[in-house]
């Protein structure tokens, strides 16, 4: 419905804060690379990969981090969104700019919908891991799980049974990116989680990066199995023990 999920757009912040020469070289220090993009914006804008998540960072204010999907046609797709029951909450459709729609889905998340990619994909056989692990999924913050659930199974997404562990978190699946909530109580923010091995090896690699790791964890979780990882423009990233 909303199309095919092209990255998670996250807002770096201007210049004096660091912006977004700052964000490319924390990301890249994790493992993650560069991908080729193209002039869609007329703010600077990378895209970093690990093969798997591909982080859109624009040096710009937006709402972020941003679900960003791309559904050619976008102007003819109004209607059939709108009968769908998505409340389009910006439309920029003019002769001379990107086609975009903002939406929100019910805990405030924000859903970019574009016309056309921004980026090249990366080439076949690039995929790697970064010093995270294995990007499992992104967890949003929802109060209302049963309105959440409702919204992205509109969106294509199909929901599975709630899991209390690592922590309690309701897990959804599609073609392109897999989802989660969990209780804004748990972690007021979306959670990039990535699921390690030998968490304790990815850990002893962060800090030989200097890459430093957040003293307070998501509520439940204990630094024996679990690290969080907090990015230049605060983006919090979710290392967690695999299951055995």
């Amino acid at each position: 419905m909303l199309g095919r999920f092209l990255e998670l757009g996250i807002a770096t912040g201007g210049v004096a804060t660091g912006g977004i020469a700052e964000s490319v070289q924390f990301y890249e220090r994790l493992g993650f690379s560069q991908l080729i993009t193209g002039d869609a914006w007329p703010h600077r804008y990378g895209v970093l990969s690990d093969g798997r998540l591909h982080l859109g960072l624009h040096e710009r204010l937006m709402s972020s981090p941003a679900l960003t999907f791309v559904l050619p046609q976008l102007a003819r797709a109004q209607l059939r969104l709108r009968t769908a029951g998505f409340d389009l909450l910006q439309l920029a459709l003019g002769e001379d700019s990107m086609h975009q729609m903002q939406l929100c889905d019910p805990g405030g998340n924000a859903v970019t919908l574009l016309e056309a990619r921004t980026y090249s994909p990366a080439a076949p056989g690039s995929d790697r891991q970064s010093l995270c692990g294995y990007f499992s999924q992104l967890s949003l913050p929802q109060a209302d799980w049963q309105a959440a659930r409702e919204f992205w199974e509109r969106a294509g997404f199909v929901a599975l049974g709630e899991e209390q562990l690592p922590y309690p978190h309701l897990p959804l699946t599609s073609d392109y990116l897999d989802l989660a909530f969990h209780a804004p109580r748990l972690f007021d923010a979306p959670l990039l989680v990535f699921e390690c091995a030998d968490v304790s090896a990815h850990i002893a690699r962060l800090r030989e990066r200097g890459i430093a790791l957040a003293t307070q964890l998501p509520r439940g979780l204990d630094h024996k199995h679990s690290a969080l990882v907090r990015a230049p423009e605060g983006t919090a990233l979710l290392l967690l023990q695999s299951p055995a």
